[in-house]
């Protein structure tokens, strides 16, 4: 399983992706789920990646191979992200049309999900969910960060914090707090952890992070965030209606 995030801000984009694989509890593997396309100064494009890794590895191969062809539509002349979308969902198709008939027959589940962000010159960045079939839906205002994978355990502190007015710092803090979550509650999950901040009209992808169990801001803030939350839980007060003599 994997665990990816990304965050919609008025300020820019947040994506955040652990690097764990699991094919069983015997067979675990790390790979990279942060794929990015960039022509700097014009558009900037960051891809997660969730679900059956050959799939994804092939989307992404696809869209690589539209622009090595030549094709008039290709990542790199889509006039919106909302185009982007669009191709990558049409790469997914592709690639679980040609393999998904051969993973059935070795019962192998061919589901894969994205989450796509950036900004195109001349367009505010965007963020997308492109699920399994190909088909898309857009963040907003209303609801600014989209998740992939083992969501549960994340989803909290995201829903509480997560605003559009917040800035790239704090949404950051918020996202490592989600993936702490994650990492304490299911095994499957885990690091490295790749971010890529995203400033709006920065248009380049040169704010990226990866973070490891030697990284030292992880570490203290898993430890500063378990102590602070033992810390509030021990000082709210009883229900009022808790019988005294079982205190």
């Amino acid at each position: 399983m994997t665990y990816c995030c990304a965050v919609k801000l008025n300020a820019g984009l947040v994506f955040a992706a652990d690097s764990r694989t699991n094919a069983g509890v015997d067979n675990i593997g790390r790979f990279r789920k942060l794929h990015v396309l960039a022509q700097p100064g014009e558009r900037v494009i960051a891809m997660l990646s969730a679900g059956n890794l050959s799939i994804t590895q092939g989307a992404v191969e696809h869209l690589h191979r539209a622009l090595r062809r030549g094709d008039i539509d290709n990542w790199q002349t889509a006039p919106s992200m909302s185009d982007v979308a669009l191709l990558l969902g049409e790469a997914m198709r592709a690639v679980r049309r040609r393999d998904e008939p051969y993973l059935a027959e070795s019962g192998v589940d061919a589901s894969a999900s994205f989450l796509l962000g950036g900004q195109i010159r001349g367009e505010q960045p965007r963020l997308f969910l492109v699920y399994s079939a190909g088909n898309a839906i857009e963040a907003t205002a209303e609801t600014p960060f989209l998740q992939t994978g083992e969501v549960k355990y994340g989803k909290p502190i995201l829903d509480r914090v997560i605003r559009p007015e917040l800035s790239l710092l704090d949404a950051t803090k918020c996202v490592l707090v989600s993936f702490d979550s994650t990492i304490r509650s299911n095994v499957s999950v885990g690091l490295p952890i790749d971010m890529l901040l995203l400033p709006t009209d920065r248009l380049c992808a040169d704010q990226r992070f990866h973070i490891d169990e030697h990284d030292t801001y992880w570490r203290d803030l898993s430890d500063r965030w378990g102590a602070g939350v033992r810390r509030i839980f021990a000082e709210l007060p009883p229900p009022h209606w808790y019988p005294d003599s079982q205190q």
